[in-house]
């Protein structure tokens, strides 16, 4: 995921985490984890050479939604 933005939107989803009150290091793990998950989804839905740091933003509220059902 070496796209440009790419590292924006990981940025991004890390300072939302510790906004919401995690530690910077828990904020870290899981917004890297969730990143890269959102770019997964992104990649067999789009393909991976066509995957943009849009994309990934796109679908990080599905890899969340995903993390949450299989903690259940």
């Amino acid at each position: 995921m070496a796209k440009g933005g790419s590292g924006d939107v990981l940025t991004g989803v890390i300072a939302a985490f510790i906004g919401a009150g995690l530690s910077p290091f828990d904020s870290t793990c899981l917004g890297a984890y969730i990143h890269g998950l959102a770019g997964d989804i992104a990649a067999e839905k789009i393909g991976g050479y066509g995957v943009l740091a849009r994309d990934i933003a796109r679908h990080i509220p599905e890899a969340i939604d995903q993390i949450l059902k299989t903690a259940k």
